[in-house]
């Protein structure tokens, strides 16, 4: 161990990559449906680390927290500013009540078990499963004034509170929704799940099959088709079936295809579809012929960003009428990091992605259409992320001085602002600020994980004694912060607003930004329908939890 302190105590840089090593190592350990996860790896990590006396740059610390506090602002802003709209109000509503009940319940238990204010801070942000309140938190210490020895103890109390409220927190969380909030519900969750599946698509049939069941084949057209559009033709396939004819032999000559485009006779015909529907039912429109070139179709597969303010709030079912959509196959919708389920009433929000596969000018015809087409790269655009992340800083450093405390929004709740406005521009202009997944997936887990393992190192030697004073405190206050808060947010949600109880578990799992609790729910229900609700209680969650980080260390000094 003197060694290791020697080593680290030289090159502390190198205690923090053991800390993540370790952090990430410890947070794949899964028991039955729970996994640790990275967050509470990393601290438990950086604790064990910071037993050897090794002390990291609160700079370091603060810039890190930084770049997680963008990435979740510039993931969410679309979905945020999307829901300040008078159809999100139940969400909304729910979200909000989740959030200020865990406020109001650990400023009121701090004071009842005597807990100290980084205890409490730590309770919070544990209790809601919300690592954001950690870091604004210890921020909004640091300005009131408090001597270098107050702010390690409170660094070592929240760090202690958060590590065994967020364990229980999240345990917590998942048993109430899979287990309690039925027995409340009067069925299951995956009754309630197909009930709505079933209202978003009559027969409960996905919009788009896997991609293994498309292909291209070629058929000469009959003569009864000769002088029919291909509009015409392309009528005859059913509804929940995609299939269109792409170009056409002429002679000599590949043409491209229009819907009012009149077909002849001896046409060969490029048929793009279900591989089910092209062997069972395209025979009808003539023989079926080789021909390489007319089938040498280039297929990619894009993403596109929904930004058309015509289309947002209209269903798949109603985009699948317009011509554009004929011709791409639908894989996927992202929302806020999470995969949605594919049902002709799934509603599209701006910033919604939506995978495709089509050829280049289908594809490039349907993003004009739906919004901005966003081709993958690997170039991050540094100036547009450090220029929010400056701005946002800016904007949260004017505060009013109320005694020895500040009042402002600090520079955590600015930079997550500035990543929330950044999210937004990128959503309605697309030709700037773009940000790879893999580099908002390093901004949002490594940055986060990079924090709370210095958190974990600069507390590591008076954590376990606080675990030990606090720690029958600290369960019983996080199992009350999440019976009382997810308790009332679905008594709202099912007795007033009537919300469907899958929709509902996704929006308090998205207003607790618990990924975890969302992967059980979904799991338990078997069904993608909670992940409709978990987008907007996540983009609003997350502003306001982080922003209870300032509010519960003005409430308890």
């Amino acid at each position: 161990m003197e060694l290791i302190g020697e080593i680290f105590g030289a090159h502390p840089e190198l205690a923090l990559f053991c800390s993540l090593a370790l952090g990430y190592a410890i947070g794949k350990i899964t028991i039955g449906s729970f996994t640790v996860g990275s967050v509470a790896g990393c601290l438990l990590a950086g604790v064990l680390v910071g037993q050897t006396g090794v002390e990291i740059s609160d700079d370091l610390k603060q810039a890190f927290f930084m770049l997680f506090l963008f990435s979740i602002g510039y993931r969410t802003g679309p979905q945020f500013f999307r829901s300040l709209n008078a159809s999100a109000l139940p969400q909304i509503a729910i979200t909000v009540l989740l959030c200020v009940v865990a406020l109001v319940a650990a400023a009121l238990l701090a004071p009842l078990m005597g807990l100290s204010v980084g205890i409490a801070a730590g309770l919070l942000a544990g209790g809601a499963t919300e690592s954001a309140t950690l870091g604004v938190a210890i921020d909004a210490f640091a300005k009131t004034g408090a001597d270098e020895a107050a702010q390690q103890i409170f660094d070592a109390e929240i760090a202690t509170g958060f590590a065994v409220a967020y364990f229980v927190g999240v345990i917590a969380t998942i048993f109430f929704h899979t287990q309690l909030a039925p027995r409340f519900y009067g069925r299951s969750l995956k009754e309630a799940c197909a009930e709505y599946e079933a209202k978003l698509d009559d027969d409960s049939t996905p919009i788009v099959p896997q991609h293994r069941d498309f292909e291209a084949r070629a058929y000469r057209i009959a003569p009864k088709f000769a002088g029919h559009t291909v509009a015409e033709v392309e009528a005859r396939v059913p509804d929940h079936v995609r299939a269109y004819i792409d170009r056409v032999r002429r002679g000599d000559k590949i043409l491209p295809t229009s819907r009012d485009m009149v077909l002849q006779d001896n046409d060969i015909a490029a048929i793009a579809g279900m591989r089910s529907f092209l062997i069972d039912h395209a025979n009808e429109i003539g023989e079926e012929v080789e021909d390489p070139e007319l089938l040498d179709l280039p297929v990619e597969t894009d993403d596109i960003v929904v930004t058309n303010s015509e289309l947002v709030n209209r269903t798949l079912g109603e985009l699948s009428t317009y011509p554009e959509a004929r011709t791409v196959f639908l894989r996927g919708i992202m929302r806020s990091g999470e995969r949605l389920p594919i049902f002709r009433g799934v509603t599209l929000h701006k910033g919604d992605v939506l995978t495709v596969s089509g050829t280049r000018s289908h594809i490039t015809d349907a993003a004009a259409k739906l919004g901005y087409l966003d081709r993958e790269t690997s170039k991050t655009d540094m100036v547009f992320v450090a220029f929010f992340i400056l701005i946002g800083g800016l904007i949260g450093i004017p505060a009013l001085k109320y005694g020895a405390v500040e009042l402002g929004l600090g520079t955590s709740v600015g930079v997550l602002l500035g990543g929330l406005v950044a999210g937004w521009l990128r959503s309605v202009r697309r030709t700037f600020g773009f940000v790879p997944e893999a580099t908002l997936w390093i901004f949002d887990s490594v940055g986060l994980c990079v924090f709370v393992a210095c958190v974990g190192i600069t507390s590591g030697t008076s954590f376990v004694a606080g675990v030990l004073e606090s720690g029958p405190s600290l369960i019983i206050g996080s199992l009350a912060i999440v019976l009382l808060a997810h308790g009332s947010a679905i008594f709202v949600g099912h007795k007033v607003f009537k919300i469907n109880e899958g929709v509902l578990a996704g929006t308090c799992c998205g207003a607790g930004t618990s990924a975890p609790a969302l992967a059980a729910v979904q799991e338990a229900a078997q069904s993608q329908v909670p992940t409709l609700g978990y987008g907007l209680g996540y983009a609003v969650g997350n502003v306001l939890l982080a922003l209870w980080g300032s509010v519960i260390i003005l409430l308890l000094l």
